[in-house]
């Protein structure tokens, strides 16, 4: 089957919305500093906007500048520049059109300035990964609807409507899996915030990542819209950018020849893990604890460490637990997590890290793909695909089609950012990830979930399983919604209508995970 043409189309970046003097709010913020009153917008003149703008700004007294944020529609923008610039760091916030949720019909994805006949290999290669991506949704949705219908229930005097929400979902758990094969170049959409200080920085460090062109297309565009609406915010402090061949990250041995190498190297050391504990406070608990009783003004005798860390970490005793608004960093008892920390190394597709990364608090250290490329398909294959002989050897293809295809157009002289954009989704990550207990424990919560991610789920399991054997006390009441709420507050399950069918707490960490 051939699926239609490629589309394309430049980057689109749209400002939803602004404040309307951003450059003036930040003078006002600088000389409410020295003021016993907020200083007003109104009251600043052009003499403060020369003089205090820019000794602000260049004494490194940034946070005037981060009251004004900016909310940007963006579209025709490609998974890789997503990953690789957009989510590389914390300070954002992004809604994006999910790959999960949104059948992938027609082959849209970003074209770099490649002619002839790299950009015939280019458009040939998405063309047969979205074909790949169709044959595979439909192969993988009847393996989904057998799994669901046991999971669900499903009986023969079901309503109409009951059987077909089911069926829906089987399609959307299979073009979850098929998406894989869907290259990191695909376009995207999504609504992106962020503050004033932050886009002075990406536009600064717009050449940092694995995609400078399209960053440049696209953060320069985000730096136009705000000029339209305050020239000033960047006029009255300069704005400049650090040129590519100044970068530090590029004064490394170029590493392309050795990616197969730090691979292998890599993944002997997971020693078949998804994630592999690496370091750890060693004396997390007692520090937990200590942290609990200076909170309280508390001697050791009046509270041992494991009173101390079962009043934090048990949700029939902490109500916070249980609070799916995240209220951790707001409460003076679970900010004593802080002081424990983990760091992990772990491997996960494109298509997975790229939604690991979203756990903001837990940062990590992710490759550079242009400096670890690897010449040898180099993947995640998902379990549903293992399962189903036919769809496994459709995406066994793909995933050597897509190397192939990646490999020729280096081979024609083009650079391997563009190259890249061709690598699915499935292409694996290698990255050394690591967080306070009070964020990984929220993330645990969310991610051992059934209906987390496949990976993800996989990755936090292997990870709250190292964690119990070093650290039983704070390892104790580790798990998902269901687990947490179990006999403590209804409903058990956060999920409503996407119940995974199984009752996970009463096996919790056994339960069998299906799909």
């Amino acid at each position: 089957m051939q699926t239609a043409a490629l589309a394309t189309a430049p980057p689109k970046v749209t400002l939803l919305s602004s404040p309307a003097v951003p450059y003036d709010g930040a003078i006002a913020a600088a000389r409410t500093c020295y003021s016993p009153r907020v200083i007003e917008r109104s009251e600043i003149t052009d003499k403060q906007r020369d003089s205090i703008g820019p000794l602000t700004f260049e004494g490194g007294h940034h946070t005037v500048f981060q009251h004004a944020h900016f909310e940007f529609g963006l579209e025709n923008i490609s998974r890789q520049l997503v990953w690789s610039v957009l989510h590389s760091y914390p300070f954002y916030n992004s809604e994006q059109s999910s790959q999960r949720y949104v059948k992938l019909n027609e082959p849209r994805a970003f074209v770099p300035p490649i002619t002839g006949e790299a950009l015939d290999v280019y458009e040939q290669a998405v063309l047969k990964a979205w074909d790949a991506y169709a044959t595979l949704s439909a192969l993988l949705k009847d393996d989904a609807w057998a799994i669901l219908k046991q999971l669900r229930y499903v009986r023969p005097t079901n309503s109409a409507a009951r059987l077909k929400a089911v069926e829906r979902e089987a399609e959307k758990k299979s073009i979850e899996t098929a998406r894989y094969v869907i290259p990191i170049g695909a376009f995207t959409s999504m609504v992106h915030t962020v503050s004033g200080i932050v886009l002075h920085r990406l536009y600064r460090m717009l050449n940092a990542g694995d995609v400078p062109y399209e960053a440049a297309m696209v953060i320069g565009a985000m730096v136009d819209l705000v000029k339209e609406v305050d020239p000033m915010f960047f006029e009255k402090i300069g704005l400049d950018t650090l040129a590519r061949e100044s970068m530090p990250e590029l004064q490394f041995p170029n590493t392309r020849a050795s990616g197969d190498a730090f691979a292998a190297e890599f993944d002997r050391r997971l020693q078949g893990r998804v994630s592999r504990l690496r370091d750890w406070s060693a004396g997390a608990e007692r520090v937990v604890a200590d942290a609990v009783r200076a909170t309280f003004g508390i001697t050791t005798v009046e509270m041992g460490d494991e009173e101390a860390i079962d009043r934090v970490m048990n949700p029939a005793r902490n109500p916070y637990r249980v609070d799916m608004l995240d209220v951790a960093y707001h409460s003076p008892m679970m900010r004593t997590l802080n002081h424990a920390s983990y760091v992990f190394e772990k491997k996960l597709s494109h298509t997975a890290d790229s939604q690991d990364q979203r756990h903001r608090m837990v940062p990590a250290s992710r490759p550079m793909m242009t400096l670890a490329d690897t010449s040898a398909p180099d993947y995640i294959t998902p379990r549903l695909i293992r399962q189903n002989p036919a769809a496994l050897a459709v995406y066994e293809q793909a995933m050597a089609d897509a190397w192939t295809a990646k490999n020729k157009l280096l081979a024609l002289g083009v650079p391997l950012e563009y190259a890249l954009y061709v690598v699915p989704n499935s292409k694996a990550l290698r990255l050394v990830e690591s967080g306070s207990f009070i964020a990984l424990q929220h993330k645990w919560t969310l991610r051992t979930c059934f209906n987390a991610q496949e990976e993800i789920y996989l990755a936090s399991m292997d990870e709250i399983s190292q964690v119990k054997a070093i650290h039983p006390q704070l390892g104790r009441h580790l798990g998902p919604p269901c687990v947490l709420r179990n006999q403590v507050v209804s409903p058990r399950c956060t999920e409503g209508t996407h119940f995974c069918g199984v009752p996970v707490w009463n096996s919790f960490p056994n339960a069998e995970r299906r799909l």
